[in-house]
């Protein structure tokens, strides 16, 4: 079944209404966020030792969007989001879900590798959330997957721990007034060290919530 979805005409801030089709619509919105981004450089702030801006990739118009917390060595090297051993267990729980990368968007609250690839602080979320918050309108998914603390707790406005939040939709409104859902789960990073059965159990059936709100099919998966 398709990932994306038929779209309405969107605004920015910087254009009234953007000429093309849907695809090109949200291409264009990106593209002007991401050189908003760049005049306004916010990471500037932290003194990250970054190479480059990782802003996100993926399905303009997918109808799930993933937000990791920052970018890593890899990431940072690459340009692109979530590319090293973490990366690599995302696109297995992506293609656990029936779907390919390219059916989804996939971005992260920070845009630039943190110093010392630390946890983002709750001054520099704040600070990148904006741009954030307008990629999220721009691709206007029907379903939004936290990866980890800072990023669920950023979307959701909770501060309560990922085993409180992990398996619950929660809205989220955006500075332009739009709604969206947000399922937290365990970020991919963190799946790695706790690699159990009961780990893997916990995200694969909050990825089942996603599949389920969305009408796609659940594939059937074993205990491995």
């Amino acid at each position: 079944m398709p990932a994306t979805k038929p779209r309405t005409p969107r605004t920015t801030t910087t254009t009234a209404v953007v000429a093309g089709t849907p695809r090109e619509r949200a291409e264009q919105m990106l593209a002007e966020i991401l050189e908003d981004y760049k005049a306004a450089a916010p990471h500037l702030a932290t003194g990250t030792p970054h190479t480059t801006i990782v802003f996100g990739e993926g399905d303009p118009c997918a109808r799930i969007m993933f937000v990791g917390e920052a970018p890593g060595a890899d990431e940072d090297r690459l340009g692109r989001p979530f590319v090293g051993r973490a990366g690599q267990l995302l696109d297995q729980m992506i293609q656990a879900m029936g779907l390919k990368r390219q059916d989804v968007y996939i971005a992260n609250v920070l845009k630039v590798r943190p110093p010392n690839n630390a946890t983002p602080t709750v001054e520099e979320a704040l600070a990148a959330a904006p741009f954030l918050f307008r990629q999220v309108d721009a691709v206007s998914p029907e379903a939004i997957v936290a990866l980890g603390l800072p990023s669920a707790r950023l979307l959701t406005g909770q501060v309560l721990p990922m085993g409180q939040l992990r398996g619950h939709w929660w809205p989220m409104q955006t500075p332009a007034g739009r709604e969206f859902q947000v399922l937290p789960t365990y970020h991919p990073a963190y799946l790695l060290r706790n690699y159990t059965p009961e780990t893997r159990r916990k995200v694969w059936e909050d990825l089942k919530l996603v599949l389920e709100r969305l009408d796609l099919p659940v594939p059937q998966r074993g205990n491995g």
